[in-house]
C-alpha cells in the first residue's frame, strides 16, 4: 500500500485545523503535570540530585527515539488515532487493537483523576463548596471545549499549556539567577551554586533508587505521542509534524532538565522529600509572595490541561476503533464540523466513572486503573518503535527509496531498536519497584484480555463474511436455475 499518500478515508471527515503551535502545546500540556510539580522532590530525596538528572536524561533519550519513529510514521500516514493504526498495519491487527484499548484506558483514567485533582485545587480557595460541584463545572467545560470544534479544543489546550510553560520558564530563569548569586535569596543564605547537588555524593542512597527513578520518569513523558494522535487533524502534516516533534523534544529536555537542575541546586536533599512541593520551597527562597496560591493556580491549569488532552485522545481512539469496525459503527459518526461527538460522549462517561472511582473506590478500583495507565505507556511506545522498524523495512522491500519519504527519522535502525529496548527495560524495571509492581499484575492480564477480545471479534467477522458469501452464492444459484 502507498502509505505516503494516505491522506485518506482513514481520517474520516476530520477538519485539518491544528497548527504547529497547537501540536506543540498539546504535547507539552500532556506531559507537564503534577508529577513534575510534586514528585520531583521525592525523587531528589531518594535518588539524589545527580541521580534524578540522570533518570530524566535517560527518559529524554528514550522519548527522543520514540518520537523520531512516530514522526516518520505520522508523516507517511497522517491519520487520526494513528498510534494503533501503525501497530495494526506493521505488527498485527490484534496488537493494534490492544494498543488502542490500553491508550484509551490511560487517558480516560487520566481525565477522571485530573478532574478530581482540579476540584481539590478549587477547594483550597473555596473550602465550603462541595467537591462534586466543581467536578460538574469542569466536566461541562471539557464538553464545551471538545464537542463543538477541534479548533476550540486546540485553542483551549494552547492556553492551559501556556500557563505551565511560562511557569517553568520563570522557575528556570529566576532560579538560575539565584544559583549564581545574581538574585539574592530572601533568607540571606550564601550563593548556593551547585553545592547541594554534590553535598551528599553523586548517589547518596546507591544506584537502586536511580533505576527506580528511571522507571518513574518514563511515565512523566506520557503525552508526547499526542502529536501522532492528532496527525489526521493537522494542517500540512508533512511540514508541521516534524517541526512539532523536534520543537517538543527540545523543549521537554530543556524544561525538565533545567527545572530539575534548579530545584536540585536550591532545595537541599534532606528537605526535598517533604510534603511541600519543591516549587513552593524555591518560590519562598526567592521571596516570591503568595507562593502556594501561584502554584495552586498552575496545578489547576495543569490538571485541566491533562483532562482536556485525555478527553481528546480517548475520544479519538474510540472513534478510530469504531471506524475500523472494532467497536459499534455508531461511535464513528461525526457532526457537520467533523467532531466525533458520540465517541467523545462515551469517553466523557468513562472519565466520569474514573472520577467516581477516585471518590468511592480509591483504594481498589482506582489503583488498578492507574496501574494499567503506567504499564500501557511503555507498551504503546514500544509498539511505535517496532511499527517504525517494520514500516521502513517494508517500504524498502516494496521498491521505494528513502528519498521518497517525506520525513525520514535519523539513525535507523539504531533509534527504533534503542527505543524498543528501553521500553522493554522499563517494563522489567517495574517488577523490581514495589510501588509500581501492580502495573505488571494488572497490565499483563488486561493485555491478554484485549487479545482474547480481538480474537472473538475476528471470529465473528469471519463467520459473518462466510454467511454473507453463502447467501450470495445461494442467490446466484437460484438466478441460474431460473434461467
Amino acid at each position: 500500500m502507498d502509505t505516503a499518500d494516505s491522506d485518506n478515508g482513514a481520517s474520516g471527515r476530520f477538519q485539518r485545523t491544528m497548527k504547529a503551535r497547537h501540536l506543540i502545546m498539546l504535547s507539552l500540556g500532556g506531559v507537564i503535570g503534577t508529577g513534575l510539580f510534586f514528585n520531583t522532590g521525592g525523587m531528589i530525596a531518594s535518588a539524589g540530585a545527580f541521580g534524578t538528572l540522570l533518570a530524566y536524561a535517560a527518559g529524554a533519550l528514550m522519548i527522543y527515539a520514540v518520537m523520531q519513529s512516530l514522526g516518520e510514521l505520522s508523516v507517511a500516514m497522517p491519520v487520526t488515532g494513528s498510534i494503533h493504526t501503525f501497530a495494526s498495519a506493521f505488527i498485527s491487527p490484534a496488537t493494534g487493537f490492544t494498543a488502542a484499548m490500553l491508550y484509551m484506558v490511560t487517558w480516560v483514567v487520566a481525565m477522571g483523576t485530573n478532574l478530581l485533582a482540579a476540584a481539590f485545587s478549587m477547594a483550597y480557595w473555596f473550602p465550603n463548596v462541595e467537591i462534586w460541584m466543581w467536578c460538574a463545572v469542569f466536566l461541562a467545560l471539557l464538553a464545551v471545549m471538545n464537542f463543538f470544534s477541534t479548533r476550540l479544543f486546540a485553542e483551549g489546550e494552547f492556553v492551559f499549556s501556556l500557563v505551565k510553560v511560562v511557569m517553568i520558564q520563570i522557575v528556570i530563569l529566576f532560579g538560575g539567577l539565584a544559583i549564581f548569586g545574581i538574585l539574592p535569596l530572601s533568607d540571606g543564605s550564601p550563593t548556593p551554586y551547585f553545592s547541594n547537588i554534590t553535598a551528599h555524593g553523586w548517589f547518596p542512597n546507591g544506584l537502586a533508587p536511580v533505576f527506580a527513578a528511571m522507571t518513574t520518569v518514563t511515565f512523566a513523558f506520557l503525552g508526547t505521542e499526542l502529536i501522532g494522535v492528532a496527525a489526521g487533524e493537522t494542517e500540512s502534516p508533512e511540514h508541521v509534524i516534524p517541526m512539532a516533534i523536534r520543537t517538543t523534544v527540545i523543549r521537554l529536555v530543556v524544561f525538565f532538565m533545567g527545572t530539575v537542575l534548579v530545584l536540585a541546586a536550591l532545595v537541599p536533599v534532606e528537605t526535598a522529600g517533604v510534603t511541600k512541593s519543591p516549587f513552593i520551597v524555591v518560590f519562598e527562597r526567592l521571596g516570591i509572595p503568595y507562593a502556594t496560591d501561584i502554584l495552586n493556580f498552575v496545578i489547576l491549569t495543569a490538571v485541566l490541561s491533562a483532562a482536556n488532552s485525555g478527553l481528546y485522545a480517548s475520544g479519538r481512539m474510540i472513534w478510530s476503533l469504531a471506524y475500523e469496525g472494532l467497536l459499534p459503527k455508531k461511535l464513528a459518526e461525526q457532526n457537520e464540523r467533523g467532531v466525533p461527538v458520540r465517541a467523545l460522549a462515551v469517553a466523557l462517561a468513562g472519565g466520569m466513572l474514573a472520577l467516581l472511582s477516585g471518590v468511592f473506590a480509591a483504594d481498589t478500583v482506582l489503583i488498578v486503573l492507574t496501574s494499567i495507565t503506567g504499564f500501557s505507556a511503555l507498551i504503546v511506545w514500544g509498539s511505535i518503535c517496532l511499527s517504525h522498524y517494520n514500516f521502513r523495512r517494508r517500504w524498502l522491500k516494496s521498491g521505494k527509496t528513502l528519498e521518497m519519504l517525506r520525513y525520514r527519522a535519523p539513525l535507523f535502525p539504531f533509534l527504533p531498536i534503542l527505543g524498543g529496548l528501553m521500553c522493554a527495560g522499563s517494563l522489567v524495571g517495574l517488577a523490581f519497584d514495589e510501588r509500581q509492581q501492580a502495573a505488571l499484575w494488572t497490565g499483563i492480564p488486561f493485555v491478554i484480555l484485549c487479545y482474547a477480545i480481538h480474537a472473538r471479534i475476528e471470529k465473528r467477522r469471519k463467520a459473518a463474511a462466510t454467511e454473507t458469501g453463502s447467501q450470495t452464492a445461494g442467490a446466484t444459484a437460484l438466478e441460474g436455475a431460473d434461467d
